[in-house]
């Protein structure tokens, strides 16, 4: 890690945190939500070249969200991000490439060569076989950077991240885990069960761990765990709370009720249950950490999450609280709703929502993008950030 970044980590003053979900090739859609409040950035500072990792202090990202939290951190534009999920869609979250996947060698496979080649590049490294990777903790990384993955022989998350403080970040250690490989740390997260091979990770000890997706534990999104290990002190970090001090940007990958007014007990067969309660479990854990973030935190912008607890989202006049304790954060969720109703109300009406519901819908990437730019043009506004947007870089 740079000295610079140490600072920007331990100097006083309002931190700004960016949380990305899970989602597949959906990450289109908050590639296109970011890219977006990346513009309205240049314009509000004057700074044509601005990128996130000069704005935000920490980022973190599950799955496909690892992979463009890791952009972010090597100072990645959101166009250069763009360009990685609309070229190399197809071959990353295609499932019709599992076959062909059975011929590269361990470790070779597109997604693989695509995250060595990219990741090392933007850190200034010259990327060909045998030359040294990019790791954790590169100096050339802007920001703080977590990432979930899910170690399988543990049955447990693990949240990884380049903070030099960290209990297992302290180079003393045998197996200290800013000595791994940054491609394959993203690689690990993103390695969805039906989509990729299990991720093998040697630590420094010798001792080896499989992993697949993050997107698999109770944090594919992962916002309130950046809150806790940023501000818990087992993580030393020690940021302060308060909605002038901490902010939180989380950006979702699209959200739908699978609705079944039709289903009949007869039909839930053990089939359907491992069809369809991992997704079911995700989607829970996920909308209870958006609940979470807007319990603790001052929401000015999110969807409803249910018909009970609606958006929570609160004025600025802190008098009008909406929970009993104090908020901890400021809070802003970009999430698009993708049913049918929700894309016609944004002019999308030829955009079916059954093609962009599903993590592998590589054929339709283009109507991915166009609805993540759809939404972020009517609902992403700098006025949400506010007072952070106007503090200096």
């Amino acid at each position: 890690m740079s000295d610079k970044l140490k600072i920007r980590i331990t100097s006083p003053g309002p931190k700004k945190i960016l949380s990305c979900d899970g989602g597949g090739i959906l990450g289109l859609i908050s590639v296109e939500i970011l890219a977006k409040l990346e513009a309205d950035l240049r314009i509000q500072y004057k700074k044509p070249d601005l990128v996130l990792a000069d704005w935000f202090d920490f980022v973190c990202g599950t799955s496909t969200g690892a992979m463009i939290a890791a952009c972010i951190s090597t100072g990645m534009s959101m166009d250069t991000i763009r360009k990685f999920y609309v070229d190399g869609g197809n071959q990353m979250f295609d499932k019709a490439f599992i076959i062909k996947r059975l011929y590269y060698s361990y470790n070779d496979e597109p997604l693989a060569e695509t995250l060595k080649k990219e990741l090392n590049q933007a850190l200034g490294y010259e990327y060909s076989k045998g030359k040294p990777l990019a790791t954790l903790g590169d100096e050339g990384l802007r920001t703080l950077l977590m990432v979930v993955l899910r170690n399988h022989n543990t049955d447990s998350p693990w949240p990884v991240w380049n903070n030099p403080d960290a209990k297992y970040n302290l180079r003393s250690r045998a197996d200290c885990n800013l000595n791994l490989p940054l491609w394959q740390v993203v690689r690990a997260s993103t390695a969805a069960p039906t989509f990729f091979p299990p991720e093998i990770i040697t630590l420094g000890s010798g001792k080896q761990f499989l992993f697949l997706d993050g997107g698999t534990t109770t944090y594919n999104n992962p916002s309130f765990l950046a809150f806790q290990m940023a501000t818990a002190a087992p993580y030393h970090v020690n940021w302060k709370t308060g909605v002038d001090q901490l902010l939180m940007v989380s950006v979702g990958t699209g959200l739908s009720a699978k609705i079944q007014p039709e289903l009949d007990a007869s039909e839930l067969t053990i089939f359907d249950h491992a069809k369809n309660i991992p997704s079911a479990l995700m989607n829970a854990a996920s909308a209870g950490w958006d609940m979470t973030c807007r319990t603790i935190g001052a929401c000015r912008f999110g969807p409803s999450i249910d018909r009970e607890f609606g958006d929570m989202v609160q004025t600025r006049d802190e008098s009008q609280s909406n929970w009993t304790g104090n908020k901890q954060f400021t809070y802003v969720r970009y999430d698009p709703e993708v049913t049918q109703s929700a894309l016609n109300t944004l002019g999308l009406n030829d955009v079916k929502a059954e093609k962009i519901q599903v993590m592998d819908s590589v054929k339709h990437i283009q109507d991915i993008q166009r609805v993540g730019v759809a939404y972020a043009k009517k609902y992403v506004t700098l006025n949400h950030l506010s007072p952070f947007d106007s503090q200096p870089l």
